[in-house]
């Protein structure tokens, strides 16, 4: 296995990666570098390659259809490509790469846009854990000159929220912190929710970090609209044949790292949010209903069903 491989995956698996998107791009660079340095001969050996390389990123991190999405793309087009050159394929690679990280780059941007138009001049928005296009939509309505506060969670016990907090203060956004264990209490000063995704199931139901189903729950009986901002391509397309998605578990350090010898720790670092909770899914396509993801990404991401 080439080292750029082994080192994104690495990386990757010690959380120095952190966001799908971010997971994502380190997975499609590190294909990339590895197979400009491949000394495979024939296109065969190459497609191994691609295939180990392939299985190592997808272990490093459970929870993560966007890269596994995005190497799905890099293989399916070698695959089906009736070039039979090395050379020629080894430029194909670093092409649909290229193009993949621009169509990501301009998906946040179109998602910002539609996003948001949702937030008012006044308003005050909850959200949780750390998403960096949750945060470019947040940008993206303060540079449209809207005044508003964001009340923003901890996220433990890995503190993701306080990524959240320092990008909002640079982007010159009041920013309020709450522990987890307070969303309820909040809940009613707030105008809306937007949380980012790390998986959504061909049921509409949301993947993202533990704690977010209890905010989706308190919003819910709050009667406060909770919209989930994400790409189209964190859709799972393995969960269209039954197979529910994979939630990680990590290390109970995490949670004390000076235990009493015997207690037990569980750190699970995603939760479910059924799409009954999900006011609307903030796209590149728009808003959504959860009901219709299945039918989207067919239509937009046909080859994501051929590459599984």
């Amino acid at each position: 296995m080439r080292e750029p491989v082994l080192d994104a995956a690495n990386r990757i698996r010690r959380l120095e990666v952190q966001g799908a998107r971010n997971v994502a791009i380190a997975a499609i660079k590190a294909i990339e570098e590895s197979t400009k340095d491949s000394k495979a001969t024939r296109k065969e050996t190459l497609l191994r390659e691609l295939s180990d390389a392939k299985t190592v990123l997808f272990a490093s991190r459970e929870t993560e259809p966007l890269m596994r999405n995005a190497v799905r793309h890099v293989l399916h087009a070698v695959e089906s490509s009736d070039e039979t050159s090395v050379k020629a394929l080894v430029e194909l690679v670093s092409q649909v790469s290229g193009r993949f990280l621009e169509s990501l780059k301009m998906s946040k941007e179109k998602i910002a846009s539609v996003g948001s138009k949702r937030i008012s001049d006044g308003s005050r928005v909850l959200t949780h854990c750390h998403s960096s296009t949750v945060t470019n939509m947040l940008r993206r309505a303060k540079h449209e000159g809207k005044t508003f506060e964001v009340v923003c969670t901890e996220s433990r016990p890995v503190f993701q929220g306080r990524i959240t907090a320092k990008e909002l203060l640079e982007a010159g956004i009041e920013t309020t912190m709450i522990v987890d264990s307070a969303v309820r209490y909040f809940m009613n000063d707030v105008d809306l929710v937007v949380v980012g995704a790390d998986a959504i199931t061909s049921e509409g139901n949301v993947i993202n970090k533990i704690g977010t189903s209890m905010v989706a729950l308190a919003a819910k009986e709050a009667r406060t609209p909770f919209y989930v901002v994400c790409e189209l391509l964190k859709f799972d397309p393995d969960t269209i044949h039954g197979d529910y998605e994979t939630i990680e578990e990590r290390s109970p350090t995490e949670v004390w790292k000076d235990a009493p010898s015997g207690l037990k720790i569980r750190n699970p670092a995603f939760d479910v949010t059924r799409r009954e909770f999900i006011h609307g899914i903030i796209c590149e396509e728009g808003i959504i209903s959860p009901d219709s993801i299945s039918e989207l990404i067919n239509r937009k991401y046909p080859w994501i069903f051929e590459a599984t």
